[in-house]
């Protein structure tokens, strides 16, 4: 069965300089979660990718049917997409997104730098949460959409998640996770400092954990785990924008 993308969720790019910066969005969610920050990129002159994931967008049932090796391998068409123009490389991802970042960093070391947000590469609670899920009937649950501090906004993503996507996510996390020390590319990490989602340690683990030389927190004050849809949006563009052309 083919699924219709929803309005909001498609993919975007934006035609710039040699800058290419390519964003993505998160688990169970889409791409209208990263529009603001890749509308922000273009505006200061990048190209701008931001790809679907697979089974993203759509309907719960379409996403059941992915993989996490869909998702790498559509991060993988993306940043291939911007190669062909561009000449230097920026990866910008939230939550899940922030893990298929780190995934790419681990693996294309030609990657300028990179801008997790949210990032997650442990979550025991999910771990615990699945194993007992695992052994039921159940095929979806509650949807962990819109976790954003500012009233008013709204996620588009699904109000229910998969049981068997959330072992895709959980191995994905552990992939990324042993392989942290990989990571050389200069790294912003973006970490909400209240995050009902994601755990907060996440970031930290994983600025230990890489070897890059230029690496920095951004502390989030003002945003939950949605942190490109909230209150720090901006301050996450600034920062991100500050960052690239730092180092091109």
């Amino acid at each position: 069965m083919n699924y219709e993308v929803l309005e909001g969720a498609e993919e975007f790019f934006y035609e710039g300089n040699h800058v290419g910066v390519l964003v993505i969005h998160g688990f169970t969610g889409s791409t209208q979660s990263m529009h603001y920050l890749g509308e922000r990129f273009a505006e200061a002159g990048f190209t701008v990718f931001g790809p679907r994931l697979t089974g993203h967008g759509t309907a719960p049932e379409d996403m059941e049917r992915a993989s996490y090796e869909d998702w790498i391998k559509d991060v993988e068409k993306g940043l291939n997409k911007l190669q062909e123009t561009c000449s230097e490389i920026f990866v910008c991802g939230l939550s899940m997104g922030g893990t298929l970042t780190l995934y790419l960093a681990e693996n294309y070391p030609e990657i300028k730098g990179i801008m997790p947000i949210n990032a997650a590469v442990y979550m025991p609670d999910l771990i615990e949460n699945y194993e007992t899920l695992s052994q039921s009937e159940m095929q979806f649950v509650e949807g962990i959409g819109s976790d954003i501090k500012q009233a008013g906004i709204k996620e588009l993503a699904y109000s229910k998640t998969p049981v068997k996507s959330m072992s895709d996510i959980l191995l994905l996390s552990r992939l990324v996770r042993d392989n942290l020390s990989k990571i050389t590319a200069p790294a912003l990490i973006f970490k909400s400092t209240e995050d009902h989602v994601v755990p907060p340690e996440n970031s930290f683990q994983i600025y230990e954990a890489i070897s890059s030389v230029g690496k920095e927190i951004v502390e989030l004050e003002n945003s939950y785990h949605v942190a490109t849809l909230d209150a720090d949006k901006e301050l996450i563009a600034d920062r991100s924008i500050q960052f690239i052309n730092a180092r091109i």
